[in-house]
C-alpha cells in the first residue's frame, strides 16, 4: 500500500469521517516514560505533529489522559504552529475519568477540557476510554458516562462515539449496548495475539469503524535485536517470547523486520480501518511510512500464522 496512493484513505465505518490507513497515535509524543520507557520533550512532540500534518497521515490519535492532558496540549500547539488543522485532518480523543470520578459530569467535563488543548471547537471522534476499569452498571446507569457521551453525540456537541479500550471480554458488554460507532482495541490484533478477533469481526458486520492500535505490543514487536521487553504492558508469557524471536528470525529470513510486519499485518486486514502506532520522533515517521509501502508474500504469512501462540496465551485468555 503507498501512503496517499489508492486505498490509502478508507471510510471510518458509517461514521462519514474519511481516515488514513494509518493513524499516528498520541501516548508516546505527550510523554509516559512509566509505559514507553522514555522521556520525550514538548519541543519533539510539537515538531512531531507539525510533520504528521504534512504527511500522508491524516488521522491523530490521542486521549485526555495521557500524561495528565499534555498529549492534547502538544497537538494543540502543533495545530496552531501549523495556523490550523488541515480540512482533510481528523483527530480523535478519548474521554477519561478523573481518579475514580467517571460520571456524566465528568464526561461532559473531559470532552471541554480536550477542546481547550486541542483548539478545536468540535471533535469529530470521541471515545469512552478503558471502561473495563469502572463498575459496569455505574458506567451505564441513567445519566452515567455512556448515556451522556451518547446524548452529545445525538446533540451534535461532539461527533461520532467509540469504544476504546483493553480487556475484550469485559468490553463485549459496553459493545452489546449498540451504540457506539467505532470500536478501538489495542495489543489484542496482532503477529501474536488475537483476543479482539471475534469483538472486531462482529463490529465490521455491524458496520463499525474498527482501530487497532498498540500493533507493536507496546514495544515487543517493534525492535528486530536485543531483550523483547514487555508485551502489552507486561512481562511476556514464555510462549509468547519464543513466538517473537521466532518471528524476528523468520523476517531476517525474507529480508524485513518484525516491526514492518507488524505493521502489515494489521494493514492487510480488511476489516480494520485505521492501524494506530505510536510515534515520538519526526525522523520515525519516515520509517513507518516505508514499512506501510513493504509487501510481503503470502508464504511469510502462512509461516507467521504458524508461529502464532496458542489462544491460552493471549491476554484474554480465559
Amino acid at each position: 500500500m503507498i501512503p496517499g496512493g489508492e486505498g490509502w484513505l478508507r471510510p471510518l465505518g458509517r461514521t462519514g469521517l474519511e481516515v488514513s490507513a494509518v493513524c499516528v497515535g498520541g501516548g508516546p509524543l505527550g510523554s509516559m516514560p512509566g509505559l514507553f520507557g522514555y522521556d520525550v520533550s514538548a519541543d519533539q512532540g510539537v515538531a512531531l505533529v507539525q510533520e504528521v500534518l504534512h504527511s500522508p497521515i491524516r488521522f491523530l490519535d490521542t486521549a485526555n489522559g495521557y500524561s495528565d492532558g499534555e498529549s492534547e496540549r502538544r497537538i494543540g500547539a502543533g495545530i496552531a504552529a501549523n495556523g490550523g488543522l488541515p480540512e482533510d485532518f481528523v483527530i480523535g480523543t478519548k474521554v477519561d475519568a478523573k481518579g475514580s470520578n467517571y460520571s456524566g459530569a465528568r464526561v461532559r467535563e473531559s470532552v471541554a477540557e480536550s477542546k481547550e488543548r486541542l483548539g478545536l471547537d468540535r471533535l469529530p471522534l470521541v471515545h469512552l476510554h478503558d471502561p473495563e476499569n469502572h463498575d459496569f452498571d455505574m458506567m451505564t446507569a441513567p445519566g452515567g458516562a455512556v448515556e451522556t457521551l451518547v446524548a452529545m453525540r445525538d446533540a451534535g456537541e461532539i461527533g461520532s462515539i467509540g469504544l476504546a479500550g483493553g480487556d475484550t471480554r469485559i468490553n463485549a458488554r459496553y459493545f452489546d449496548l449498540g451504540v457506539f460507532d467505532v470500536l478501538l482495541v489495542h495489543n489484542r490484533l496482532t503477529l501474536v495475539d488475537r483476543s479482539a478477533d471475534a469483538l472486531v469481526e462482529r463490529a465490521a458486520e455491524r458496520g463499525m469503524g474498527v482501530l487497532n492500535a498498540a500493533v507493536y505490543g507496546s514495544g515487543a514487536l517493534a525492535r528486530q535485536e536485543g531483550p523483547v521487553g514487555k508485551y502489552g504492558y507486561r512481562p511476556p508469557s514464555q510462549p509468547v517470547e519464543e513466538a517473537i524471536l521466532g518471528l524476528r528470525r523468520l523476517c531476517a529470513e525474507y529480508g524485513t523486520d518484525i516491526a514492518t510486519a507488524a505493521l502489515q499485518f494489521s494493514l492487510r486486514d480488511p476489516r480494520v480501518s485505521s492501524s494506530i502506532v505510536g510515534i515520538s520522533k519526526p525522523e520515525r515517521l519516515e520509517g513507518v511510512l516505508a514499512a506501510s509501502a513493504t509487501e510481503l508474500p503470502q508464504e511469510f504469512w502462512d509461516r507467521v500464522e504458524e508461529l502464532c501462540p496458542a489462544p491460552e496465551c493471549w491476554l484474554d485468555a480465559d
